[in-house]
């Protein structure tokens, strides 16, 4: 058995809120649990027991108590979580009301801006007020078109807390791919900022949310906070207003927290758009609440003396993960901006300065800050610091040993894996267990986790399809406009029937306990951990002349995955570098720099199925030296030989 890089001391796993957790459940249900694997194999058979002692031991604040925990428990698809509860999410995460810090925020050469849990309050209920006032309702939705602030939280937290619906995007986003979002769910109320910076560099949003407004009818008032601009011009927007001055001027109030059902919808977040427009994923408020309470207190280990924080924007779920710290009273650091400016070191600079305990990246940004040769460990006081998160892509063993090597060696390296889809995780970190290289340290409690074989049989220490086989509370509750759930069905329950399908390649290992995850099984990119839909990429494509056809596919690299886009010229059309340029700049300026290719290259031919379909796992798997199983449904299977062995992507 391969031997662990870490392991945590007697006094941290006798201090963590896992251990404790522990002993609430050994007394509760007079069990002896002493090992994490035996907690967890009951997490997964005693379902109702377990989420039931997660909503005691994280003190969930409810006006009404549920019936039961857990209606119709042999459906996944169809069960129903804590019926007969009533609460509310922002409630939950506005417990504290008093002088601690809760929020720190910090944009690039921006001073800091501090709020405490009382001043939160005191916003949020100013704002809430606000919306009630101009109408807001439970149901109505509030989106933000938002850079990483203070006020996106306060206007989450505001909306939240009328039982109204709260959904964001990151101001990177170009107008197309903020109308594919917020266009379907028609919002009453969007919250914005003048612009934003990053790298250096200050980016308008003005012009943008000016056209979003004009697009979507539904939008009555636009809430613009100033950042770039201490006066910002608003002649484009009439009837927008600035935060401060929309705020109710009452001070002291309190406020009036709506009390609703456990599966009142809480979040609208986005598919990636692989088979068309992005799906929009509805996420009820009682299953988010408990599953990020188990994810924090007891998976990170998360106190009230912790200072945490997670590099991200409004656009990924990390954002509402991160979030959710407040229920614990913590401190949550947010930063919006380049992660290398000024320097490679500047988050880590920012977590001395902060005396960050929990400290959240990419494995992209890991991987980058080593190349540039970044030592942390020797440059800054990290003392305060005891874990490190990683998400968005399959942290490399070469990364593991950088983080023990250069950033500290009594640390808790936790890489952890979920989606959007679930907005929280499968797997992650076990702050009582040992980490090993290149293995995310457990499966989540309550969370049936299993590798499929092609056979959809479980199978352990081999690579299969990563599948869930028992209910969980934050599974979507539905698709928006999917009023007989076929596009849900179809997105989650269509390859193994009653059991979640996620996408994703992992394999268990048997004799730690800890998973390796290989990436996406779909055609869903994912460069960065950021998950990006091929169809996007298309959109933009097939409204060139010069392209007749297009194929995107995803290519490991570094470490990482980088987008690839092959290109079927037009008839008498060139293949140049500035035919390039207009190609990147038309997917840049329509969605985001994250989907623009690093390489685009010309090809005769695009493969398809029979039945019409665009067959791009095959190419991947065709650049990766893969087996191709499915070459009798081609319509022209010659074509992949155009794909093997290109030098282009040797570079």
């Amino acid at each position: 058995m391969q031997k662990p890089l870490w392991e945590p001391s007697f006094e941290r796993k006798l201090n963590a809120n896992m251990t404790k957790f522990m002993a609430f459940v050994n007394e509760r249900y007079s069990c002896s649990f002493a090992e994490y694997h035996e907690l967890y194999d009951w997490s997964v058979s005693e379902l109702a027991g377990f989420w039931a002692a997660v909503w005691d031991f994280c003190g969930v604040r409810a006006a009404k108590h549920y019936d039961l925990v857990l209606d119709n428990r042999e459906d996944l698809l169809n069960c129903r979580w804590f019926p007969g509860a009533k609460l509310n999410f922002a409630a939950n995460l506005l417990r504290y009301r008093d002088r601690r810090p809760a929020i720190v925020f910090s944009g690039e050469g921006r001073p800091a801006v501090r709020l405490s849990y009382a001043q939160l309050y005191d916003q949020v209920a100013r704002l809430a007020l606000a919306l009630r006032e101009m109408g807001v309702a439970a149901g109505d939705r509030v989106a933000g078109f938002m850079p990483n602030r203070p006020e996106t939280i306060i206007a989450m937290l505001a909306t939240t807390s009328l039982g109204a619906i709260w959904s964001s995007c990151s101001p990177d986003f170009g107008i197309n791919g903020v109308l594919d979002r917020f266009g379907q769910i028609q919002p009453k109320v969007l919250f914005t900022a003048d612009g934003y910076y990053y790298n250096g560099q200050t980016h308008d949003c003005l012009q943008r949310v000016a056209q979003v407004v004009q697009a979507i009818a539904t939008v009555e008032k636009v809430v613009l906070v100033p950042y770039t601009s201490p006066s910002p011009d608003l002649s484009a927007l009439p009837g927008a207003v600035l935060f401060n001055n929309f705020l109710a001027q009452e001070t002291g109030l309190t406020i009036d927290f709506a009390q609703l059902p456990f599966d009142h919808p809480l979040y609208i977040m986005y598919s990636s758009g692989t088979t068309g427009v992005p799906k929009c994923i509805v996420h009820g408020a009682g299953g988010t609440l408990l599953q990020h309470l188990k994810e924090l207190v007891l998976h990170t280990d998360l106190k009230r003396s912790d200072t945490i924080f997670y590099y991200t924007t409004c656009g990924w779920m990390m954002w509402n993960w991160l979030v959710s710290s407040l229920a614990a009273g913590a401190t949550l650091l947010l930063y919006d901006g380049s992660p290398f400016y000024p320097a490679p070191d500047a988050l880590f600079k920012l977590a001395q300065d902060e005396k960050v305990t929990i400290f959240g990246t990419s494995a992209k940004y890991l991987a980058a800050i080593e190349k540039e040769g970044v030592k942390p460990g020797a440059s800054f006081d990290l003392s305060p610091l005891r874990a490190i998160l990683s998400t968005g892509s399959p942290l490399s063993g070469d990364s593991f040993a950088y983080v023990y090597r250069e950033i500290k060696k009594d640390i808790c390296l936790s890489s952890i894996s979920g989606g959007t889809d679930i907005v929280s995780c499968f797997c992650l970190g076990n702050p009582i267990g040992p980490v090993y290289a290149g293995e995310l340290q457990c499966r989540g409690l309550g969370m049936k986790v299993e590798a499929f074989d092609a056979r959809g049989k479980a199978v352990l220490n081999q690579k299969g399809e990563l599948v869930c086989t028992k209910p969980f509370p934050s599974r979507p509750i539905y698709f928006w406009h999917d009023q007989d759930g076929v596009k849900y069905k179809k997105a989650y329950f269509s390859v193994y029937p009653h059991v979640w399908h996620h996408g994703d390649f992992i394999e268990i290992n048997d004799a730690t306990g800890g998973v390796i995850i290989y990436g996406r099984s779909d055609a869903t990119l994912n460069p960065g951990g950021v998950r990006i839909g091929t169809a996007e990429i298309y959109r933009q494509v097939e409204l060139l002349a010069e392209v007749t056809d297009s194929l995107v596919i995803g290519q490991n690299w570094d470490n990482d995955v980088r987008v690839i886009l092959f290109v079927k010229l037009a008839p008498g059309v060139q293949y140049t570098d500035a035919l390039v340029k207009k190609i990147k700049t038309a997917i840049r300026v329509n969605t985001t720099p994250r989907h623009v290719p690093a390489k685009v290259i010309p090809v005769a031919d695009i493969p398809y199925t029979i039945s019409g379909k665009k067959v791009e796992l095959a190419v991947r798997n065709i650049i990766h030296r893969e087996p191709v199983d499915n070459r009798d449904a081609l319509a022209n299977p010659s074509a992949l030989e155009l794909y093997q062995d290109l030098p282009e992507l040797q570079s």
